[in-house]
């Protein structure tokens, strides 16, 4: 049974909540920038029926993980780990050959995954986040997806 399928503006309103649900009060992205992004040209994200999903779009040759964000009900099972790679694979089939993100400097699981996942820094933003964190700039290049992983 697949539990992750291609996000569309129909489900905004759950990805806000799932949003709501992992990140704090000023980080927080509305159901309307949810849909906005999905429904732009290039934007494109995957939804899990267990409680996450990521927003990513396409720029040529370039790809960029807008958010993910997985239910804390729902965390270490998996689910950022087939979100970022169904991900990366959909950004390859769109002809990216790179993808980047940002990530607080402190959140050290994300940082864990995107690392264990082939990212590298190449970047600072100093106080890009709300709270003054400092944001790492990562950069992953991205490899032609397994023939079974492809949606």
């Amino acid at each position: 049974m697949t539990r992750l399928i291609p996000a569309t503006e129909s489900h905004a309103a759950a990805m806000a909540a799932i949003h709501a649900a992992a990140f704090d009060g000023d980080e927080v992205w509305s159901k309307e920038t949810l849909s906005l992004h999905l429904g732009l040209p290039g934007g494109f994200g995957f939804i899990d029926s267990r409680g996450g999903f990521v927003l990513a779009r396409t720029i040529m040759d370039e790809a960029e993980i807008l958010t993910i964000a997985v239910d804390p009900t729902a965390r270490r099972i998996g689910l950022g780990t087939g979100l970022m790679r169904a991900a990366m694979d959909s950004a390859w089939i769109r002809d990216a050959r790179s993808l980047f993100l940002e990530v607080a400097v402190h959140n050290a699981p994300a940082l864990a995954l995107y690392l264990g996942m082939g990212f590298q820094e190449v970047g600072r933003r100093p106080r890009y986040y709300k709270n003054g964190a400092d944001a790492l700039v990562l950069r992953c290049v991205l490899k032609a997806p397994a023939a079974e992983s492809v949606n």
